[in-house]
């Protein structure tokens, strides 16, 4: 009998990052994607027996008669198949989690569990698939205890001070990734100001409203278990995560929480609040392979954008913003139905934003931005004034030359960051 083949290097490499959970969520998302994919072939196949005038037994969607008793067919081939690979690795997983020769994580296996999450989230949470991440707080990677005091207290040791400093990421990334090029504002921030950083990871593809109801919830948590008498709080949220701030503000504050009251300062990088074009020009596509009968089923391709993408077209913060007044969730057009919310008062507010051009412009400001924000956005500027975010003079910065992403790493952020923090850190 002969002897089975090692795995090669680059096969090594592979499995460095791959558990074997992974298979059975991986083989569910490959059976929805098998529905989905009958789905759009059944809909073109409809649209053109429409136009034959085939209707007999059919709605816009599904095929009648004979053939769509053939696509029920297939659909059931498929749903049988995905259940019993899916039981067939449910009773092999046992054997095969954590091999003990891998590590528990790697920097690359969570990253692009970060990237599938904000892609397709919150239909990983909706269909129970093992690769939604749940809401964390963390401090060094590890994540903190929020309902044990103690053990909270052995986690942070010495490091913990009366001064919270919350970082929360941004869409398709996690708290990892604030590291950049060696640089990390919530390390540099806990020498120059004083502080202790904490790092929300989150499920950024769920809505920014979810989000943020549940990290208020959180917040209130591990404020209560906190070592010390705690006496201010910082949040800083990069992009989508400054939405998803502002948001737990608010959700905290509408409670009756207690932990709104110690929050002292947000400082936004790069944050849409008025949304990106990107995510509008996505919609735009949806619209042009809707007109035609044809194209129509197609369209079911670009709306698989999660509803956390979704709140980027105009800055969602507040359910409000993207369910209809009779309960029902709706995917929001090109209008902006946005419920009007201002900066959370008594609270200091900072906006960074940044520009790819070497200068200020009307097309700097308006189009190119750091690439996915447009600077009035950033800035929470807006042709109606009650939707304008009203920013001190002094408590925005414009950086050039400047990326979306190089926000996490740019030592003029950083120090202008410092600087806006300092007058207040004296907290003993």
């Amino acid at each position: 009998m002969t002897a089975p083949t090692p795995p090669s290097r680059s096969q090594r490499a592979v499995l460095r990052h791959f558990r074997p959970s992974d298979m059975k969520a991986a083989a569910q998302l490959a059976t929805q994607a098998t529905q989905g994919v009958i789905g759009i072939t059944e809909g073109v196949h409809q649209s053109v027996r429409r136009t034959l005038g085939l209707t007999a037994g059919a709605t816009p969607s599904h095929t009648g008669g004979l053939t769509g008793q053939i696509y029920r067919g297939i659909r059931g081939v498929a749903a049988l198949v995905g259940q019993g690979s899916e039981a067939v690795l449910g009773a092999l997983l046992p054997l095969l989690e954590k091999p003990p020769a891998y590590p528990e994580a790697s920097p690359q296996r969570e990253a692009v569990l970060a990237a599938l999450n904000g892609v397709l989230g919150d239909r990983l949470v909706a269909t129970g698939n093992p690769l939604a991440q749940p809401m964390t707080l963390r401090r060094e990677g590890q994540v903190l205890s929020l309902d044990d005091p103690n053990a909270l207290k052995e986690q942070l040791g010495e490091a913990a001070s009366p001064h919270l400093l919350l970082l929360i990421h941004g869409l398709c990334m996690n708290d990892t990734q604030w590291t950049r090029d060696g640089h990390n504002h919530g390390a540099y921030l806990a020498q120059a100001v004083g502080g202790t950083p904490v790092y929300l990871r989150y499920n950024s593809g769920r809505h920014v409203s979810d989000n943020g109801r549940e990290l208020s919830l959180q917040l209130e948590r591990l404020v209560a278990s906190w070592p010390v008498p705690l006496q201010r709080i910082t949040m800083m949220g990069h992009s989508m995560g400054g939405l998803v701030a502002r948001s737990a503000v608010q959700a905290g504050r509408e409670t009756g929480q207690h932990w709104p009251q110690m929050l002292r300062e947000i400082v936004f990088l790069g944050t849409p609040h008025h949304g990106a074009p990107l995510e509008r020009a996505g919609h735009g596509v949806d619209v042009l392979l809707d007109a035609t009968p044809f194209s129509r089923p197609f369209a079911q391709l670009g709306k698989l954008r999660s509803a956390g993408i979704l709140d980027l077209r105009h800055g969602h913060v507040q359910e409000a913003d993207w369910r209809s007044p009779g309960g029902q969730s709706w995917r929001a057009g090109f209008d902006d139905q946005r419920v009007p919310l201002p900066l959370p008062e008594g609270v200091a507010c900072f906006a960074v934003a940044a520009t790819l051009a070497a200068q200020r412009g009307l097309l700097a400001d308006r189009l190119t931005g750091d690439g996915l924000v447009p600077l009035n956005s950033a800035l929470g500027q807006h042709d109606e004034a009650r939707r304008r975010l009203v920013f001190a003079k002094n408590s925005q910065l414009i950086v050039c030359r400047t990326s979306h992403l190089d926000l996490l790493s740019s030592q003029k952020v950083a120090e202008q960051v410092r600087d806006w923090l300092t007058p207040h850190a004296d907290v003993e």
